[in-house]
Formats: structure tokens, C-alpha cells, sequence
């Protein structure tokens, strides 16, 4: 199988098991999807209180939720789909009582109750979903859960590469949520911020508001703040 075959099948096994058991077991070390805590902060403190309940899909090996406890969050789950990922990660913070971790499927978060959170954090989870087999069941059965275990009022925060064209749709589809924009850079640490992060960016029904502002190619991630509908 040719390197670019490979590579296909790899992003399309993003939603099996054994695809993130296999590269945790290899690769060990921290890694955050996109954007480290510290340079999310804002926008996490603006949305989300820090005695609200926090669940993190898909944490991985992400130090993510670290960062959210030491600036003050008090109950923050976190789930993955591989056991691998969990297992070390239960070991790892096994003296940090805030930080609780689960194996278990976005699509299929039985686990929970219903209303159980007020605030989902999901950093790549659902676009490593609309890469593999299924994408659009599969990004419906995750979104569906999302709203399902979310407090009426609780916030859905999405952060992603997808743009509005290809993201806004869906979550208005799958879900009964007022929506808001944010964007930050992807180079982090440059000194002439071209958005502010914690300022939402205007947004029509198609996004075209705002893919007109930012402008072709932005090297930008989208924020996607969605607050339940009760």
C-alpha cells in the first residue's frame, strides 16, 4: 500500500478502537489537538464557569483538562473511545480528584444522564469523525448525544478546522442550539493577533458573513460556541 493509500486508511479508521489503541500504545507522549488551554482560556472562562461540570470528548493524551483544573475548574470528565488512552491517563492523575477519566463512545454515552453537563468541550473529536467510515451517522449519533447529556442553557463548544460552509449546517441539523463564532490563529505566539478571540464574528444562516471577513484560506481554527435550546 502506497504512503498516500496509507495514510487514507488510516484517517478513515479515526472512529475504530483499535486505530487509537494502536497509536497510543506507540506514541505516549502529551499532544494537543490544535490549541493548547492556555491560549483557549478566554474563551473557556467567557462561556464556561469554573464551578460548572465539564465533560472533555475525546481527550486522548491531551493536557487540555490539566490546564482547565489548575486555572480553577472544579469537575471535569473526560471520555475517549480507547482504553489504552484511559488507563494511562487514570494513572497519570490519580492524585487529581477534579479530573475523572472514562472509556467510552461519543456516539453511545449511556453512561451519562441526561442533563448531566453543563459545558462539552470537544477539540477534533467530531472531525475525526467526518473523516472515517460513516461520517454523516456517525457525526448525527455524536451531536445527538452532545445535546442529550448538555443542561438546557449548557454550552457545546466546538473547535475544528472546518469552516463555516462545511461545519454550520450540520450543527444546525443535529441540533436546537444558537450558535457563535470565534476564531484564534493557528500560529500561536505571534504578537499581531488579526481577531480577537473572545469577540464572536458576525454570522448569517450560511456563515458567508463571516467566511467574507476572514477572507480566503484563513489560517485560522473555528469556534463554535452552541448554547441548548430549552
Amino acid at each position: 500500500m502506497g504512503t498516500t493509500a496509507a495514510a487514507a486508511a488510516a484517517t478513515q479508521a479515526y472512529g475504530e478502537p483499535w486505530y487509537w489503541d494502536r497509536r497510543y500504545e506507540t506514541d505516549s507522549g502529551a499532544f494537543d489537538w490544535y490549541q493548547k488551554y492556555s491560549a483557549l482560556a478566554p474563551l473557556v472562562n467567557l462561556y464556561v464557569p469554573r464551578e460548572d461540570r465539564v465533560l472533555v470528548v475525546g481527550c486522548g493524551n491531551s493536557e487540555f483538562s490539566e490546564g482547565m483544573v489548575d486555572d480553577g475548574y472544579e469537575d471535569v470528565v473526560n471520555i475517549d473511545i480507547s482504553s489504552v488512552v484511559i488507563e494511562a491517563m487514570q494513572k497519570k492523575y490519580s492524585n487529581r480528584p477534579q479530573l475523572k477519566y472514562m472509556k467510552m463512545d461519543v456516539r453511545e454515552m449511556s453512561g451519562f444522564d441526561s442533563h448531566s453537563f453543563n459545558a462539552v468541550i470537544d477539540k477534533g473529536t467530531l472531525d475525526s469523525l467526518l473523516c472515517g467510515h460513516n461520517s454523516r451517522q456517525n457525526a448525527a449519533k455524536m451531536l445527538e448525544e452532545v445535546g442529550r447529556v448538555l443542561k438546557d442553557k449548557g454550552v457545546y463548544i466546538l473547535i475544528t478546522y472546518g469552516a463555516p460552509t462545511y461545519r454550520l449546517n450540520l450543527l444546525k441539523e443535529m441540533g436546537s442550539w444558537t450558535i457563535k463564532l470565534h476564531v484564534i490563529e493557528k500560529l500561536v505566539g505571534k504578537s499581531d493577533h488579526l481577531w480577537e478571540l473572545t469577540n464572536p464574528l458576525p454570522l448569517d444562516n450560511e456563515g458567508s458573513s463571516a467566511e467574507t471577513l476572514l477572507g480566503r484560506n484563513p489560517d485560522v481554527h473555528y469556534i463554535y460556541v452552541c448554547t441548548k435550546v430549552g
